[in-house]
């Protein structure tokens, strides 16, 4: 839905010369929004009216359930900021699922990691993926236009302001485990090009890296692969770990520990 074939938007020639992305439809369909954030003096004012047009429209209070079912059970209301802080929590369940599969349905790029290495479309780690991400509970109010929505006012955020940067970020990510990445090219003992998964969590502090694991992994990330970052909303669940959301593919890195 970007108008790019996977193969080039994964590549690393793509990450060298980024061009502009946008999801189709998604600012055509939001014209009022963007006229309105385009009058915005800085990012402060544009990401209060990001969020108050995100209340208004997807209807969301300052707790998520509206009502109960036929059980009598609260019926859980989805939100892009909940799905944010529960990534926070643990990229692996069921929200994580969510996410990674709006970016398999909007850059095309499948999942390379969830609980365990997905390997190929018949393997019961992949149908486990694929229960999570359809799971009702968390695609009952749009979830994925709001994921469209937030893409598109942060590349709208970086393309006015150049924030957080103008065409690439450096980037670290801190793991236990190296089984997450695919080694596609080797190189010498501390660089290469990895397959990491369709989404992936980085910070611009190599020290907040360090506390999520023994290897450190740094990338040089293109801006129009971002989804989210630190600066991009007031409010928002994932400030502490100065957290970046970025769509992953073929990447050159270097790894250290």
């Amino acid at each position: 839905m970007v108008g790019l074939p996977t193969h080039l938007l994964a590549s690393t020639e793509f990450n060298d010369h980024p061009i502009a992305l946008h999801i189709h439809g998604t600012c055509e369909a939001n014209t009022g929004l963007f006229r309105m954030l385009d009058r915005c003096p800085d990012l402060a004012r544009a990401s209060s009216v990001f969020q108050d047009y995100m209340s208004l429209v997807f209807g969301f209070e300052e707790e998520q359930y509206r009502g109960t079912d036929a059980l009598g059970r609260r019926r859980f209301h989805s939100s892009y900021l909940r799905l944010l802080q529960d990534w926070g929590f643990d990229s692996n369940n069921p929200q994580g699922a969510v996410l990674k599969g709006w970016v398999e349905s909007r850059f095309g790029l499948f999942p390379t990691y969830h609980k365990a290495a997905l390997e190929g479309l018949a393997t019961p780690a992949w149908i486990g993926y694929v229960e999570e991400k359809m799971n009702n509970r968390y695609h009952n109010n749009c979830i994925f236009l709001q994921l469209d929505l937030l893409y598109e006012f942060c590349q709208w955020a970086v393309a006015r302001f150049q924030i957080p940067a103008e065409r690439h970020l450096l980037l670290f990510r801190g793991v236990d485990r190296l089984d997450e990445l695919r080694l596609i090219e080797a190189g010498n003992t501390r660089e290469g090009v990895v397959r990491l998964n369709n989404i992936v969590s980085f910070t611009n502090r190599r020290s907040t890296a360090s506390e999520f694991g023994g290897y450190i992994i740094e990338a040089r990330v293109p801006v129009v692969k971002l989804l989210f970052f630190n600066e991009l909303l007031a409010d928002h669940p994932l400030r502490g770990e100065a957290e970046y959301l970025v769509v992953g593919g073929d990447y050159r890195v270097r790894i250290s520990s």
